[in-house]
């Protein structure tokens, strides 16, 4: 197939390599098909002359716009996957005028979609919506329509391993991320963890409390160099539902603490490929209990590492996808 993906790529940002779009991209095109990206926001900026977010707007539906159904009209896609953060419904009815034959779909990466203006109705014009989160997290988008399944970050072993690191990268347990989010409220024991592992020796936290965000291969140096990985979501009563920091940790041999949420036993077993507690106490007294025995941490988060790459990697995460565009759904282990 010609898969041509309408992206928020973050190829000049601290984030270029967990772009997503670009997983998926690697996925497709290692099983045969080939791959088109048309990076709505890099576009944008190379169109627009100012930079004030009102004339941005109009730039969009005066220049970038065009530019994009022109990319399609000359690649001929068999497959769409449009980011919905980067169009609108009257954007994805042209774009189908542009490749009336192509399958549409999405990928929702972000939980409470009906939480930010317009997502929800721009979902509902596509195909196929895959969410990392489960059922009940996707009734707002299932009232209006929406044709939804769920479908795991994927992981990229070439990058997302155990790598050797230098000494300043050694930790006892790392944190990335921000401590809260505007627009879902965020668990209050996510920042009660995430505090007190900002004060304690030995423990890594980047990306709040004034610490920088980690970019390219140092985010995966500090993964690597850390014993364990604190993993706890914004909200945790989503079934199915983890931020891609679970799989990054995972793919990177660090031992997984994760906040237990529902159903996740159907993707990881607990003991076997990481660890998860319901408390704070519980979280503290699981990094004590593997400070203490080395050899069982490091036997579990080898086999968690071994389970990311094996289960949840690229081509096979863009293969699921295949199968649920062509009957509708897929076989893997959290299908059952």
């Amino acid at each position: 197939m010609r898969v041509f993906f309408v992206a928020e790529t973050k190829d000049f940002t601290h984030r270029l390599f967990l772009d997503a779009s670009r997983k998926f991209v690697k996925g497709f095109t290692r099983l045969g098909h080939d791959a088109q990206v048309f990076s709505c926001n890099d576009a944008q900026a190379a169109l627009t002359p100012l930079r004030r977010p009102a004339f941005s707007r109009f730039w969009w539906k005066r220049r970038t716009r065009g530019l994009l159904l022109r990319q399609m009209k000359l690649y001929k896609p068999d497959l769409v996957f449009v980011n919905c953060r980067m169009a609108d419904p009257d954007t994805i009815v042209l774009m189908r005028d542009a490749a009336p034959k192509a399958f549409f779909a999405s990928v929702d990466g972000e939980i409470r979609p009906e939480s930010r203006p317009g997502r929800v109705e721009t979902a509902a014009k596509v195909d196929l919506l895959f969410t990392v989160y489960g059922a009940n997290g996707q009734r707002a988008l299932r009232e209006v329509g929406v044709k939804c399944i769920f479908m795991p970050w994927p992981c990229d072993p070439d990058l997302e391993h155990r790598h050797a690191v230098a000494e300043n990268w050694l930790s006892d347990v790392i944190f990335t991320g921000k401590l809260k989010h505007r627009h879902v409220p965020t668990d209050p024991m996510r920042t009660e963890i995430i505090s007190r592992l900002a004060r304690m020796q030995g423990c890594a936290v980047y990306g709040c409390f004034n610490r920088p965000f980690l970019g390219g291969m140092d985010y995966y140096y500090a993964i690597s160099g850390a014993k364990m990985g604190l993993s706890v979501n914004l909200a945790n009563d989503i079934q199915l539902y983890h931020s891609d920091r679970l799989i990054h940790y995972l793919a990177c041999g660090t031992l997984v603490l994760c906040k237990r949420v529902p159903d996740s036993e159907r993707m990881f077993q607990e003991g076997v490929h990481l660890e998860c507690f319901d408390s704070t106490d519980e979280f503290f007294d699981l990094v004590a209990r593997y400070l203490q025995n080395e050899s069982e941490r490091k036997r579990i988060a080898r086999a968690g590492m071994e389970w990311a790459h094996r289960e949840f990697n690229c081509q096979k995460i863009a293969g699921y996808m295949v199968d649920a565009i062509e009957t509708g759904t897929y076989r893997a282990p959290w299908m059952a």
